[in-house]
């Protein structure tokens, strides 16, 4: 007798900031097979990671726990494999598990893909084009833009699936992960547009801690050959070179993206022409956010809103009513449990999320979550980026910039004062100006510090 259990695609990018997807209302591009999945199922629209860079939300991910319990803060950190994943979880329960694509969570024996009937996964960060792979232990090199290659070997994967058993594929793209190279099909998309600039473009740094001016991602000054890949154009002027370098980036990364949309329209065409769409859960999201221009800035990192959201769109039309949104707050601790549930499989208590279904079946529980957790570890080691943790409510964010190293010592950096940061969401959604210290907010202060404590001592984060 066949299982009925739901088939799971859940398919990942790197630095997919949700407002480069027009069913999030893109001002800058389209994405229609993207837009499908959303349209088909819910969009959400307060999703976060608990800390936006690479290595730390993909553990988040697979282990439903947060950084400072699965051990992976930093971009240095290796996953160790004999954490329980949900992927091992679904193996053991009888599925046929899979990951294809980044990984980035270290290599060897104690580190490579455990949980996976097959996996095949890039060396680090893995290359746009011509990638390497380790396959089940072998390297190998594929041909082809990386993004065509991943969807490729994901479809091969499912052709040679046992029909009578439900699966689990992580297709997990490179792209649009810096730096940015296009396929051909896409190169000369945009060529003959100007992509609006964000509001925030010209950004100061005015009434923010010292942390937004000190960062190194910016447009004008830190952007460099490999990014705008041509010599920089004589006689503009200081403005005028800061808009041409933002073209020449922000239509790559649109290009980039452009091909995952196309890829993810195939994949959506082989659930159709298999029969498979209405018993397969299909996921698209990012490991994180990305600054497209606004404060002036590319990357991730910081706190702030764009870079703190996450896209998240799900499709499963035995049970996702179409064309429904979630406003509640998720996190990306919470995708674990979410497809544990889903499958059928019980929810280890050590995880540290929730289960995403009733609110995906359009339950509104009056026990939601009202705030989450954001830390950010590597302080100034990339991007000179600031070590910081806070709060996130619907309406509030309070942020504070600690300046303690990862070390031997744990010191705090004597060179950085400690700094707060409040931003009323409601009033000030671009987050640019700090009200921390206006008496008017006191109250909002007192009670956003105590929430942040208690939240803190939830999650077992104390040091």
């Amino acid at each position: 007798m066949n299982d009925t259990r739901p088939n799971i695609i859940f398919i990942m990018s790197d630095d997919h900031a949700a407002h480069a997807m027009s069913c999030y209302d893109s001002r800058i591009n389209q994405t229609p097979n993207l837009d499908r999945i959303a349209n088909e199922g819910t969009r959400f629209d307060n999703c976060f990671c608990t800390n936006s860079i690479c290595a730390p939300s993909r553990a988040t991910i697979l282990t439903g726990l947060y950084n400072h319990i699965n051990g992976v803060k930093t971009l240095r950190d290796s996953l160790d494999n004999r954490i329980t994943t949900f992927p091992s979880l679904l193996q053991k329960d009888g599925y046929q598990t899979s990951i294809i694509g980044k990984w980035h969570l270290g290599h060897g024996p104690e580190n490579d893909p455990a949980g996976f009937d097959h996996w095949s996964i890039f060396p680090g960060q893995g290359s746009y084009f011509n990638p390497t792979f380790i396959e089940n232990g072998v390297e190998k090199k594929v041909n082809g833009y990386v993004t065509d290659v991943v969807t490729d070997l994901s479809i091969d994967w499912m052709n040679g699936r046992d029909r009578e058993r439900p699966f689990l594929l992580l297709c997990h793209h490179k792209a649009p992960h810096r730096h940015w190279l296009v396929d051909e099909k896409h190169a000369h998309l945009y060529e003959d547009t100007d992509i609006p600039e964000p509001p925030t473009f010209d950004d100061d740094y005015s009434n923010r801690s010292k942390a937004a001016a000190a960062a190194r991602m910016t447009i004008e000054r830190d952007m460099n050959e490999k990014d705008y890949k041509v010599p920089l154009p004589a006689g503009l002027t200081e403005r005028e070179l800061k808009s041409w370098k933002y073209q020449r980036y922000i239509k790559d990364y649109l290009r980039c993206i452009a091909s995952i949309d196309d890829n993810v329209g195939r994949i959506l065409d082989y659930l159709d022409d298999e029969g498979l769409t209405d018993n397969t859960i299909v996921i698209y999201t990012s490991d994180q956010g990305f600054f497209l221009g606004e404060h002036g800035w590319y990357d991730k990192r910081f706190m702030y809103e764009e870079s703190l959201r996450m896209p998240f769109i799900v499709r499963y039309p035995k049970e996702i009513k179409p064309g429904s949104t979630v406003p509640q707050i998720a996190v990306n601790v919470d995708f674990a449990p979410t497809l544990l549930d889903y499958a059928g499989a019980p929810v280890p208590e050590e995880m540290q999320g929730y289960s995403l279904r009733p609110l995906l079946n359009g339950e509104t529980t009056g026990n939601w979550r009202t705030a989450m957790y954001y830390r950010y570890w590597m302080h100034l080691a990339q991007h000179n980026v600031c070590a910081h943790y806070g709060i996130r409510t619907d309406r509030y964010k309070l942020i504070y910039y600690y300046g303690e190293a990862l070390g031997a010592t744990g010191a705090i950096d004597e060179s950085w004062t400690p700094e707060w940061e409040l931003f009323d969401l409601e009033c000030d959604p671009m987050e640019l100006n700090n009200v921390h210290a206006d008496s008017a907010y006191s109250d909002i202060v007192k009670q956003l510090h105590e929430q942040l404590e208690s939240l803190r001592r939830e999650i077992q984060d104390l040091d």
